[in-house]
């Protein structure tokens, strides 16, 4: 891996200013909840650092970087493009950044729709990109409240939760892969 404030030195350069502003919290909501949760500290600044570095790319030519990389998308992901930046972004932070951390690029790989089976890093990055201090919604005081008080898991289920509930409220498309992040948490206990 590059060293972190090379990574930052670089994603600054390639990510407009809002962009790169919402990493930097990203950053530190993230590293908040490592060490409420005991995740470890050194993964999670590189894993909530990179989490969008796909994000680079114009939300169109998000299919096109993917397909030239040879990734796989579902029709989901070709129906709703945005959603690309998160497998592309793992890609990416090996590409651009030198992380070779699986646990690193399966946090960033799931921090938009999640997965099944998520880890407490995968957890921490989803949750952390949804509270971070730039975050404007209704409902973030209150998934920032749980941040603070509610287990790993619980939090993460509430944040899941929200994310279906938003999105069917606007007629969206689910992603299964949210569902089943969800599912996994509440068949895990």
């Amino acid at each position: 891996m590059l060293p972190f404030e090379e990574c930052k030195k670089i994603l600054k350069e390639r990510l407009n200013e809002h962009r790169y502003n919402h990493t930097l919290g990203v950053v530190e909501s993230a590293l908040q909840l490592a060490e409420r949760f005991g995740v470890d500290e050194e993964k999670t600044r590189y894993a909530a650092l990179l989490h969008d570095c796909a994000r680079e790319f114009s939300t169109d030519a998000l299919v096109k970087e993917a397909e030239k990389r040879g990734m796989r998308l579902d029709p989901i992901e070709r129906a709703l493009p945005i959603l690309v930046h998160a497998p592309l972004g793992a890609v990416r932070a090996a590409e651009v950044y030198d992380v070779h951390d699986i646990d690193i690029e399966m946090a960033i790989f799931s921090h938009t729709v999640g997965r099944a089976h998520m880890t407490p890093l995968d957890k921490i990055i989803y949750f952390a990109d949804m509270i971070e201090p730039g975050r404007d919604y209704d409902g973030v005081d209150e998934l920032r409240r749980l941040a603070r008080e509610a287990s790993l898991s619980e939090m993460t289920l509430a944040g899941l939760s929200h994310s279906i509930a938003f999105v069917v409220s606007r007629g969206g498309l689910v992603h299964p892969c949210t569902v089943e992040a969800r599912n996994s948490i509440i068949m895990e206990g």
